[in-house]
């Protein structure tokens, strides 16, 4: 097969053998890309700050000649570093958090420009400082689902299909499970298992957040209550519909308190 060469965020790298690296790489092109860096560990001039996790780069590749090896790693060129992120210790939290959630869900191969470009604003916005963290956060993680396709229903009843804005009550059960909303006329005693209720109010941001321009979003303003309200319906949405915790968000819960 031809050598080929593509831009990539780098989302993983794991020590193989002595010298050796896996390094795992959201690439636009190729959708998730796990290369072997030969001697890596070795090699400081070729390999020079092109294996810091965040990092963007155009990453140049050829194939073994065995088969069902991976692609060896010849040579990067770094386009944007995100240095500033490993500079604060939850900032690192966060992006972390991000990439096990790009590296979990997404399959070996399969593209998705949408996730790539999404992943990139939200480290290149983290990066400057240009948006609190939280609510960046709560940003990735709502377009992560909807470009995934396990978006929660945040609109109206699920059952029912009531408005939200026609359901009486001022907090909403969100069922974790069918990732939908349960009006009080629908749920009954012990029908809801794993939930939570949350205010209309955090409901249609996340809602606004989601369907919006991204650069309209990252102007609204969040309380504390409701960036907690969001942080708690969305990192406990997230694990339970990919089907796994996260080390990194268990970390991030710890630098956050």
């Amino acid at each position: 097969m031809d050598p080929f060469s593509t831009d990539a965020i780098l989302i993983r790298r794991v020590e193989y053998g002595d010298h050796d690296l896996i390094i795992t790489y959201f690439t636009r092109s190729r959708g998730r890309l796990s290369v072997m860096a030969k001697n890596a560990k070795l090699s400081v001039k070729r390999f020079a700050g092109a294996l810091d996790p965040f990092s963007v780069m155009n990453i140049q590749c050829t194939w073994p000649k065995r088969k069902n090896s991976l692609p060896i790693l010849n040579s990067v060129d770094i386009e944007t570093a995100f240095a500033r992120i490993r500079t604060n210790a939850v900032n690192t939290g966060y992006a972390s958090y991000w990439l096990e959630m790009v590296n979990t869900w997404m399959e070996e191969g399969r593209k998705d420009h949408a996730l790539y470009d999404l992943l990139f604003h939200v480290l290149d916005s983290l990066n400057r400082g240009t948006m609190d963290v939280q609510v960046l956060s709560l940003l990735f993680q709502i377009r992560f689902m909807s470009i995934s396709g396990f978006s929660p229903n945040l609109s109206c009843c699920g059952i029912c299909e009531t408005p939200i804005d026609k359901i009486a009550q001022g907090r909403i059960t969100f069922d974790f499970a069918q990732g939908q909303l349960i009006c009080n006329n629908c749920s009954t005693a012990g029908s809801i298992r794993h939930g939570i209720t949350v205010s209309k109010g955090t409901l249609k941001q996340l809602f606004w957040i989601n369907g919006s321009d991204i650069g309209r979003a990252e102007r609204l303003k969040f309380s504390p209550e409701a960036i907690r309200e969001g942080q708690q319906l969305l990192e406990s949405f997230i694990p339970c519909h990919i089907g796994r915790d996260m080390k990194s968000l268990t970390v991030l819960r710890r630098l956050r308190h």
